[in-house]
């Protein structure tokens, strides 16, 4: 498993941890059942704090990500398709979110944005 953090990124380093190992997740790179590192040992590897990676697990474990058996590790929790469409519904409205802010402090008018979208959203990615 493969996690980078950026200390010069905005967001903290546990909600980078969550958001590359949810990616994972749902990229199929980490399959359910497919044991995590230990907390320690990705603190390690990252050289960071227990407690930083202890929140992003905690975070991925409410989130119905991962699964944590007392003395035995954390584990890839077997993934419910409603939970992944969540997640991608919630990543699409962020980076949606950021597109309306750049469309609207840059004069870009709503019908603009729209047809951009539907451009993209309507494109067949087998064309390219």
């Amino acid at each position: 498993m493969e996690i980078i953090i950026s200390n010069s990124s905005a967001k903290p380093i546990y909600e980078q941890i969550c958001l590359q190992i949810k990616s994972q997740i749902m990229d199929g790179v980490l399959a359910p059942g497919e044991v995590l590192p230990s907390m320690r040992a990705l603190a390690r590897d990252l050289h960071i704090s227990v407690i930083t990676v202890q929140r992003a697990y905690e975070d991925l474990a409410r989130e119905g990500f991962i699964e944590t058996v007392s003395g035995k590790g954390s584990f890839v929790a077997a993934q419910d398709r409603e939970v992944i469409q969540k997640e991608q519904l919630r990543m699409a409205e962020e980076l949606i979110r950021k597109a309306a802010e750049i469309g609207r402090s840059h004069g870009i008018s709503y019908r603009q944005m729209s047809d951009i979208l539907r451009t993209y959203y309507e494109e067949d990615p087998c064309q390219k």
